[in-house]
């Protein structure tokens, strides 16, 4: 990941603060119990949310599962609790402490620098200096993830898919851990319109200017979810990415209101996941964070005194299965289009297709 992405993730976060409740986690070890304490705190959602906060907790439950480790975890409610929250956990003696979400980093900044004997491993975001240049610290290992390779295949998939020539994403706050899912699909559906000769419309994501972009503007009222996915129906758009938590469930109610429209989650397979069932045969694929896998990877290292902070940060991809999409469940993709994503993804991979990040 080149320096002006670290710079975008790093700018957002100093204006960002988001999320209480402190208790242990409910994982029950099957290995031997070690002298090792990992504890994490989540963003808006909470960890029983079916997508961001949930994939990041599944990596703390299985560190606890696997390895042994002693755990706590807070909660978030309010953007108020952040900082108190991280803190909490210093305060609970944790040897590695996991903010999960962009909105944390200005409060791992802080608990960071006043203690350089605990290690930090920030979902999302990196920190930043004060001029907004990429700041590496020691004792903090961002986990970051390059959303747009994975979303760009979501943006081929979807304009091969469409009837009505018209797609749409919205966000849940312009944060670049956000906009990276909407610009990702915004370029597939482009490449796919150079590559077949259409013209399929990206509504919610109009421009360059990705301040202008749709955002229901949190990450918790499902109904301006509802709301905003239901304006674009009107509008003629028969595939909806939002990009929003749980808020993504009011775009699969709008969807199960309509005719010939379909969802694509974020974060992880949304099919296989219960709190969307009630519209899951109506999931055209998900764009995944392997966020759990990083999670284990990292606390593993920590316990094992090979964490390495500093500039050794964490970027997952497509080459190194950090990120990517789901098969088709319920919803038939068009014959031969699995093959062609397949292939787009090794051309991704192998650097012969492009995918921007513009922040």
């Amino acid at each position: 990941m080149n320096n002006n992405i670290l710079k975008g993730l790093a700018l957002a976060s100093v204006s960002a603060l988001t999320l209480a409740g402190c208790a242990a986690a409910p994982a029950e070890p099957s290995a031997e119990p070690v002298d090792f304490k990992a504890c994490m705190v989540s963003d808006q959602g909470g960890f029983d949310d079916g997508s961001f906060n949930e994939e990041a907790y599944n990596g703390l439950k299985k560190a606890i599962a696997v390895l042994g480790v002693q755990s706590a975890e807070a909660q978030s409610q309010s953007d108020a609790d952040f900082q108190p929250n991280v803190d909490a956990m210093v305060s609970e003696g944790c040897n590695i402490i996991v903010p999960v979400g962009f909105a944390l980093g200005a409060a791992t900044d802080v608990a960071s620098a006043a203690n350089p004997d605990v290690m930090f491993a920030p979902v999302d975001t990196a920190l930043s200096n004060a001029d907004f240049s990429p700041k590496y610290v020691d004792n903090v290992k961002p986990l970051l993830f390059d959303t747009a390779e994975a979303a760009f295949l979501a943006g081929y998939v979807a304009a091969a898919t469409t009837q009505t020539g018209k797609v749409a994403t919205f966000g849940g706050m312009a944060f670049p851990s956000v906009t990276i899912f909407m610009d990702g699909f915004k370029q597939g559906v482009a490449y796919y319109n150079e590559a077949k000769g259409t013209s399929v419309e990206v509504l919610g994501a109009e421009g360059d200017d990705q301040s202008k972009w749709a955002m229901t503007g949190d990450f918790a009222d499902v109904s301006k979810g509802k709301t905003t996915s239901e304006n674009f129906i009107k509008q003629g758009a028969d595939i909806i990415l939002p990009v929003a938590g749980p808020v993504g469930l009011g775009a699969g109610q709008a969807a199960l209101e309509a005719e010939g429209v379909y969802v694509i989650g974020v974060d992880t397979d949304w099919y296989l996941a219960p709190k969307f069932d009630e519209f899951k045969s109506l999931i055209l694929t998900s764009i995944q964070k392997n966020m759990s896998v990083a999670v284990f990877e990292t606390i593993e290292a920590a316990l094992n005194d090979t964490f390495t902070g500093g500039e050794d940060i964490y970027v997952g991809t497509l080459a190194n299965k950090g990120v990517g999409i789901a098969a088709a469940h319920d919803v038939a993709w068009a014959a031969g289009l699995a093959d062609e994503v397949a292939a787009l993804e090794a051309a991704i991979i192998a650097g012969d297709v492009d995918v921007v990040s513009s922040y």
